[in-house]
């Protein structure tokens, strides 16, 4: 059973047992004994103390676990034994004499805020990256100016998570060189002489035909490209994942106030989402959105910046199960949200009225479309919706979703039919949405004026609201559609519709279930039997053909047989008939 003892090392408590505090204690001594003349000493000491305080961190599991003899000894094996650094000034300054090996470890990321101008991240990654840092700089510059500022947070995200490199231990392994005693050294020295014209005169030739002599054979070669370019990939894949959830964070973010969730941003568009909306408050609904989204892509940031940086902070265990908990309350509650929503918009109702219309079989009746210019110019049907202010400047729904059919009845006036239809979360509130909204018709003498458009009170919100104009004329009326009539009677043959697009502009027969064309041009066709050729000049029919039209308002017979083409009894060498009108020569 051995005794414990609690240290102090660098800042960090340990437990260590008395055998291995001996060993350490005797190891630091002599370690103390051997700088004892050297300049800069306790800094020296200091960052000695620093690194074995790391490496004693990274071997234990936890904070109760005590540092034994062994571990001690492994730590003082990776940092060197003090004898071999015990040198004076004349042999540490004569330092191309030494045979003391000078193999690297990997590169950290760290932030280098000696040489740095806001947070050192830039030169932290020249480091890394083994370029100037003014190359970085630039590169940061460029891309925050063609993201719009995007990459203004992802410098601060370097800024939070990646460690400054506060001792010399740090910036040995920020520049790739081995943490021991004697790299620590050679530091400390560098911060007292100038060591430029060593560094100019070191024979990189030499060490550049070492390098090459170690390369024994293709195989070690090729493993070694294989392996830098899986790293690379990595690298690659890292930077992919910043870009893309940082860039998703941002628009989340901006997105979060844009749609004037808290006020602060009065957005027009804010009056549309209350109209679709039936369920929870914009802000609710933003802010759960926020966290669904976000929390993913966070998390997909942290991973992307882990693949870049090896010693990464970790966010924490706490931190990590608050937003696994946030994120699960925003995915129930917008699910519940959306169930709402769905509700609300389950149910269909509708409110039908009839009215008589004073048009006899003998009358023409005119139809058109009108719009209000207070609201828009526009007379063409489309299910969107928008967003109007009325006279009084009370906000109401406006529409123009508005369905036109004809069809035909053998009473002896006409009528119409308004259907308002809507959606709601049960029949009885559909039904009430429904007769809220405002339609409204007028016939002046024989013309009949119809509203392209409908208009709702918004405290019920848009939910599909929806008026079908059904009119009924006796047998034997004429009508004549209104050009602006044709986007609303665009129906699918269910409908029983008999004005048929394309009819807009003639006056039309309406007879059982159809209609007759009264002003219509003549069609030519060409059939295997039936021909009549673009000119209108050659006609080879094995059926007669008589026929009235109206040519500039006078009414013409036309008969067409084997004997020839009479108009008005009259022999006619030609027809022609194009968009230009109706040629006829004797």
């Amino acid at each position: 059973m051995n005794k414990t003892v609690n240290i102090n090392l660098a800042g960090t408590f340990f437990h260590i047992d008395e055998d291995a505090y001996a060993r350490l204690q005797r190891y630091l001594e002599a370690i103390r004994h051997s700088f004892s003349n050297t300049q800069g000493r306790d800094e020296i000491i200091s960052d000695i103390e620093a690194r074995i305080a790391e490496l004693f961190s990274e071997k234990r599991k936890d904070d109760r676990q005590v540092i034994s003899i062994k571990e001690v000894e492994e730590v003082i094996t990776i940092m060197g034994q003090p004898e071999d650094y015990m040198v004076d000034e004349e042999i540490f300054e004569d330092e191309p004499k030494r045979t003391k090996s000078t193999r690297t470890i990997g590169k950290q990321l760290f932030r280098d805020t000696e040489n740095g101008h806001v947070g050192g991240v830039s030169s932290g990654l020249g480091h890394y990256l083994g370029i100037e840092a003014i190359w970085v700089r630039l590169l940061w510059v460029l891309l925050t100016i063609f993201s719009s500022g995007a990459f203004v947070l992802i410098y601060i995200a370097f800024w939070i998570f990646v460690p400054e490199a506060k001792t010399t231990a740090d910036k040995l392994a920020m520049r790739g060189e081995e943490v021991t005693v004697s790299n620590i050294e050679k530091k400390i020295r560098e911060g007292f002489h100038d060591v430029s014209e060593s560094v100019k005169n070191v024979d990189y030739g030499k060490y550049g035909k070492k390098a090459s002599a170690g390369a024994t054979s293709a195989a070690t070669t090729l493993g070694d490209i294989i392996k830098f370019c899986l790293k690379l990939f990595v690298k690659f894949v890292g930077i992919l994942l910043l870009l893309i959830a940082g860039t998703t964070l941002i628009g989340l973010f901006v997105g979060l106030f844009a749609v004037g969730t808290f006020g602060i941003v009065d957005a027009p568009w804010t009056d549309y989402i209350d109209m679709v909306n039936s369920g929870a408050p914009i802000w609710v609904i933003s802010l759960l959105t926020f966290f669904a989204v976000g929390i993913p892509f966070f998390f997909l940031f942290v991973l992307g910046l882990k693949i870049l940086v090896k010693n990464l902070k970790s966010i924490g265990r706490v931190a990590l199960l608050t937003l696994l908990g946030v994120w699960l309350i925003s995915i129930i509650g917008l699910t519940v949200i959306g169930i709402s929503q769905a509700t609300n918009r389950a149910f269909d109702g509708e409110t039908a009225t009839t009215e008589r219309l004073n048009i006899s079989p003998q009358d023409t009746l005119f139809v058109r479309m009108r719009s209000n210019p207070e609201y828009s110019n526009s007379i063409h049907r489309n299910s969107d919706f928008r967003v109007k202010y009325d006279e009084n400047d009370n906000r109401i729904l406006y529409g123009r979703d508005i369905r036109l059919i004809v069809k035909s009845t053998k009473d002896s006036v006409g009528s119409i039919k308004i259907e308002k239809s809507a959606e709601g979360k049960n029949f009885r509130d559909a039904k009430e949405r429904a007769q809220n909204i405002n339609y409204s018709t007028s016939l002046r003498g024989n013309e009949l004026l119809l509203d392209g458009y409908l208009t709702a009170d918004s405290k019920y919100g848009y939910r599909d609201q929806e008026v079908q104009v059904t009119l009924f004329l006796p047998e034997g009326t004429t009508l004549y559609a209104d050009d602006n009539t044709y986007s609303f009677h665009r129906n699918q043959e269910y409908y029983g519709d008999i004005l048929e697009n394309g009819q807009e502009g003639h006056f039309l027969k309406i007879i059982d279930g159809e209609t007759i064309c009264e002003d219509c041009p003549l069609d030519t066709w060409d059939d295997e039997d039936d021909t009549w050729d673009e000119d209108g000049e050659d006609w080879d029919t094995s059926d007669d053909f008589h026929g009235r039209i109206d040519v500039n308002g006078e009414e013409m017979d036309i008969k067409i047989n084997d004997e020839g083409i009479e108009v008005n009894d009259q022999k006619v060498n030609r027809i022609k008939i194009d968009s230009n009108g109706i040629e006829i020569n004797n």
